[in-house]
């Protein structure tokens, strides 16, 4: 959406270009309410336009110099006299003069680098956003336009598991393990919990994830914890051997990547904590930390006809014996020529001899006709799975299960 400020009679619009069909992602304000922004990312370029307006005509705007900033910025919320600029960047639009009517403008930041992500805690807001200023002798014209920022990450392949035995001594001995200690937004956490020794009463288990935000530093720094999910595992008490497994999908949860000491002014971390709540009401619980992070996602190839046509050709190979090179489309769309028969026993024995029409006819006599209402699978038609090379051309899908 277009925001408009109307001052003195001018009104101010700022239009991204390609706004319309960029992505969007919605960000959570300092009121809670929760908008949609253009998305961009670090390195690319921010351009577009400029309007104007001088609404009423006849009356003339006189300003020292119109200017646009691209700004990254973080405010403390308990700390609202000081703006943290990590990223500034002007460009001028007009040099001091007087509009009379409406103007437009162009402006670009190439390649801005954007460091860090968009977001929006219980004391921190870091934000990315457009700011047109006119200047004026009294009060200036100012227009914001926020957008937001996504950062991506990938983590090598290398991602060990966490494994960890805790317990209350001579009452309580647990082993849980995770298969990760690093996860995309969109992943699932796998593990299980296996009881070594149960000698309380036990009545459920969950495992909820907490986001914990530090915002500030020293004496003044504040520490923010936030209970973003609960999952129950388990409901009813456990004997000693028994396995419980987990598994929690990130992807319907509200999360952000983990940002240790962003400018040097607040680290958003999280943790899963596992809870056992026992008959009396006490509670018992494990805090692990683990890292969040967001990944690009991945497009799927399209799988081009010739890899298709050289797939069918192997299984046919290797079930048939046939050595005959595949024909591409463009070879079977061509019209074949017809032999001429001269006689009725040539076009007789034409018919008969092999690979002409003869055994198409016996083949169809051979293949057994298809019921109504019923499935049948030609025994000439083993699994997929049989044909060398079928996996190979076609590829495996990589995505992770969600």
């Amino acid at each position: 959406s277009f925001f408009g400020l109307v001052s003195q009679g001018a009104e101010i619009d700022i239009v991204l270009d390609g706004q319309e069909s960029r992505k969007t992602a919605e960000l959570k304000l300092e009121d809670g309410r929760k908008e949609r922004l253009p998305l961009y990312y670090d390195g690319e370029t921010v351009s577009g336009k400029v309007n104007i307006l001088v609404k009423k005509s006849g009356t003339k705007l006189e300003h020292q110099g119109i200017k646009i900033e691209f700004v990254g910025q973080i405010d403390l919320y308990f700390d609202r006299g000081n703006r943290h600029e990590f990223v500034s960047m002007v460009r001028e639009l007009a040099r001091p003069g007087i509009l009379t009517q409406g103007v437009c403008y162009g402006f670009e930041f190439v390649n801005v680098e954007k460091p860090y992500e968009s977001y929006s805690g219980a004391n921190v807001r870091l934000r990315c956003y457009l700011r047109v200023t006119v200047v004026k002798r009294l009060s200036d014209l100012v227009k914001e336009q926020d957008i937001c920022v996504h950062t991506l990450a990938q983590y090598p392949d290398l991602n060990s598991s966490i494994k960890m035995e805790v317990g209350i001594e001579d009452c309580l001995h647990i082993e849980f393990e995770y298969n990760k200690s690093k996860y995309h937004l969109k992943d699932v956490i796998v593990g299980k919990i296996f009881f070594l020794l149960v000698r309380i009463k036990i009545r459920h288990m969950e495992v909820q994830i907490i986001r914990r935000e530090l915002a500030g530093s020293g004496p003044a720094a504040l520490n923010e914890s936030e209970t973003l999910a609960k999952f129950e595992i388990m409901d009813g008490a456990p004997v000693r051997g028994e396995s419980i497994p987990i598994r929690l999908f990130l992807s319907g949860y509200d999360l952000t990547p983990s940002m240790r000491d962003v400018n040097k002014k607040f680290s958003v971390k999280y943790y899963l904590n596992l809870v056992l709540v026992d008959e009396e009401e006490r509670r018992y619980f494990k805090q692990q930390e683990v890292t969040l992070f967001r990944r690009a996602e991945k497009r799927r190839r399209p799988i081009a006809n010739s890899y298709i046509e050289q797939a069918i050709f192997h299984h046919r190979t290797a079930q048939f014996g046939q050595q005959q090179q595949p024909t591409t489309r463009a070879q079977q769309q061509q019209p074949q020529a017809t032999p001429p028969l001269t006689t009725p026993e040539d076009a007789a024995a034409a018919a008969l001899s092999p690979g002409r029409h003869g055994d198409a006819n016996n083949s169809a006599a051979d293949s057994p006709e298809l019921e109504s209402g019923s499935t049948h699978v030609s025994p000439a038609l083993p699994a997929a799975r049989s044909a060398p090379g079928i996996k190979d051309v076609l590829g495996e899908d990589d995505d992770d299960n969600y």
